[in-house]
């Protein structure tokens, strides 16, 4: 016979439980907002949904840190100057901002293989769109479990984000000519949202975010980052590609507030 407490405690793991289903089915339930989305950022253009033979996302299942979610791209087809990715769309359909992110490519990266961490504010469908010079769009996509990343306090407090503000890092190994290397640009930028609550002057902080990262080799463009407030704070790139010859790697990052900063690196 099972007793009264353990029937109270049985009673209670299946609300938790039922409560957890019907808050994961919730999200799950927002799937019809991707069609008014796509509508609106691609028109009646065909979409090729499951693209796994083109494009990878990994990201995780359930976020430790909902502000500051990894994110990585990958293409299972090298660039060419005949078939490249010249557009990877990033939408998460439940941010304030949905469309997050586009990565525009030039076919001279080589590798298309790209991280960079991402706000999340709620349980949501993450999408990868690649558009290809030819114009077709193949996607995919990943449910992420991850809340309040939109309006997650800083992680530095409003005078040390200042003081930091448009340091820029370009983190490689040591480069071979000829051969793919890894490098990462990051700048120091608290890239506010205007969703975050600054408990101390009982206000929200305006935005104020990096809003395009241009990331060249010899002055020629490998990856423009055109972005929003989904972007996480202290925005990352890291990408591979292949320096053909000796030269100069280049990273100009512009915000809302039109400041610009920039790095150089030589290879």
């Amino acid at each position: 016979m099972v007793t009264r407490p353990f029937k109270t405690v049985l009673i209670s793991l299946f609300t938790l439980m039922l409560f957890s289903a019907v808050t994961v089915q919730a999200a799950a339930d927002k799937e019809p907002i991707w069609p008014s989305l796509k509508t609106a950022h691609f028109g009646d253009k065909e979409i090729r949904e499951n693209a796994d033979d083109l494009l990878v996302l990994e990201a995780p299942k359930r976020a430790e840190d909902a502000a500051i979610v990894p994110i990585t791209i990958k293409s299972l087809v090298p660039q060419s100057a005949d078939k490249f990715i010249k557009n990877i769309h990033v939408v998460i359909d439940n941010n304030p901002m949905p469309y997050s992110a586009n990565f525009r490519l030039s076919p001279e990266l080589g590798t298309v293989d790209i991280s960079t961490r991402m706000r999340i504010d709620e349980y949501t469908y993450v999408r990868a769109i690649a558009e290809m010079n030819d114009g077709s769009l193949h996607m995919v996509s990943r449910f992420v479990k991850a809340s309040g990343g939109c309006s997650a306090p800083a992680g530095k407090d409003a005078a040390a984000a200042l003081a930091r503000l448009g340091k820029m890092q370009i983190r490689m190994r040591q480069p071979t000519v000829g051969e793919p290397v890894q490098a990462q640009v990051i700048v120091s930028h608290p890239n506010y949202s205007g969703l975050q609550y600054d408990q101390k002057n009982r206000k929200y902080i305006p935005a104020h975010f990096v809003d395009d990262i241009d990331i060249s080799y010899n002055d020629k463009t490998l990856i423009k980052v055109e972005s929003g407030i989904s972007l996480s704070e202290d925005p990352s790139v890291r990408f591979t590609f292949t320096p053909a010859e000796h030269g100069k790697l280049k990273a100009v990052i512009h915000d809302s507030k039109e400041q610009e900063f920039s790095m150089e690196k030589d290879i």
